[in-house]
């Protein structure tokens, strides 16, 4: 059986830039079950409105309605168990729980100070009033001058990922010799920029961007393949 997951887009519905939405697509190929992803925009909440919330990720399998995407972990772990585990026991539910924190609230800021403005530009005119609206109200100021230097982030970004590069210049994965849950939560902030931003984040040199390479070929380059404003 088919899984359906309502994904977001921007005015492409190919343009997929949700960083939580690219965690669970990544952890539905990991699990490697089929999946049909909708594309989904912020003005379209009736459509997910039976998922009892108004938020992407949300997956339906069969019966089964789940959102979030640390739920949708939780929830293929559990109902797949015989294929590839996301989150195998408790230290890799740990060491998951750790990476999404991290990539919320190191990497996502220094991230969303370089591409907030790129989002709004790529998205469905529909969309456009609703996301600078909610936006400006957030950060306290427009979307232009919340990232009136991008280039700040690059220099803000090598030391954000400090973390991550110790861990990844001595393993090939945040999990060691393979990716799971935790790679994704990080991995999902970088498709987030790269998807609607040409802004450089990450050294060629730097082992994260290595780290990050390795992830956009997995599931035979389902990340690469992915349409996109930067490389």
């Amino acid at each position: 059986m088919t899984i359906e997951m309502h994904d977001l887009a921007g005015a492409n519905p190919d343009v997929r830039f949700s960083p939580f939405c690219w965690r669970a697509r990544m952890a539905l190929a990991h699990k490697g079950l089929d999946v049909k992803t909708i594309p989904w925009r912020f003005s379209d909440k009736e459509t997910i409105a039976f998922s009892g919330q108004g938020l992407v990720p949300v997956i339906r399998d069969g019966g089964k309605v789940v959102h979030d995407s640390w739920a949708i972990a939780e929830y293929l772990d559990e109902a797949y168990p015989e294929q590839p585990g996301l989150m195998d026991g408790p230290q890799g539910r740990a060491l998951a729980s750790f990476a999404r924190h991290y990539a919320q609230s190191v990497i996502n800021p220094v991230a969303l100070k370089a591409v907030l403005l790129d989002i709004y530009n790529c998205l469905d005119e529909g969309d456009k009033k609703y996301f600078r609206d909610s936006r400006e109200k957030r950060v306290g100021m427009t979307l232009e001058a919340f990232t009136a230097t991008p280039d700040a982030a690059f220099a803000a970004m090598k030391t954000a990922v400090a973390t991550l590069r110790a861990v990844v210049q001595g393993q090939p994965f945040i999990h060691g010799d393979q990716p799971a849950f935790g790679d994704y939560c990080v991995f999902g902030t970088f498709m987030w920029a790269r998807n609607v931003s040409k802004v450089k984040l990450l050294a060629e040199d730097d082992p994260v961007h290595a780290w990050r390479e390795r992830m956009l070929d997995l599931f035979d380059g389902l990340a690469r393949k992915s349409p996109g404003v930067g490389a």
